[in-house]
Order: C-alpha cells, then sequence, then structure tokens
C-alpha cells in the first residue's frame, strides 16, 4: 500500500507540473514541442510492444501496456493529423481561372 501511495503523489505532482510548464509554453515553441511528445509516444509504444511481447501471462502487465500503447497511438495519431493540418495551412490553393468554373 505504500507504493502505491507514493505512486499516486508522484504522478499528481508530476500532472500539476506538467500543466504549469506546458501553461507556459509560447505559441512559436508548440509545434517544436509536438514534435518531441510524438518522438516520446513512439518510444512509448516500443516499450509498450515490447512489454507485451515479454509479459507472456501476467494479465496486469498485458493490461498496463496495452493501456499504455493506446495513450501513445493517440498522440502519436494525433499529432500527426495536427501536423497535416498545420502543412495544408501553408499550401497553395490553385488558382481560380474563368476556364474552371
Amino acid at each position: 500500500m505504500n507504493f502505491l501511495s507514493e505512486a499516486l503523489w508522484v504522478l499528481l505532482l508530476g500532472s500539476l507540473l506538467g500543466l504549469e510548464l506546458i501553461g507556459k509554453v509560447p505559441p512559436t515553441l508548440h509545434t517544436p514541442l509536438m514534435s518531441g511528445a510524438n518522438a516520446i509516444s513512439g518510444i512509448t509504444m516500443l516499450a509498450a510492444l515490447t512489454l507485451i511481447i515479454k509479459a507472456g501471462s501476467n494479465t496486469t502487465l498485458l493490461i498496463m501496456a496495452s493501456i499504455s500503447l493506446g495513450f501513445a497511438l493517440f498522440n502519436v495519431i494525433g499529432g500527426f493529423l495536427v501536423t497535416d493540418r498545420m502543412l495544408a495551412m501553408f499550401s497553395r490553393k490553385p488558382s481560380r481561372n474563368k476556364e474552371n468554373r
């Protein structure tokens, strides 16, 4: 029970610190920060897949690895969608000629 209590405190303090840090990031750094988060989530996906392979019949490890894989996959896919949307804002739109109408 002591380990669970310490783990919950670490989670709580880490969450509060993360919220405080993310709130102070200037808008010009959001894109590089998202790229770094995607890289970290990619590493998390590899670690979760490795844990799923090595877990064997340990149900607790399989559940934890599956949840972490889902969250990391959600973050990576969301990051790619946001990046694609941002890049689409900078693409040139086709010119409207009289022939195209």
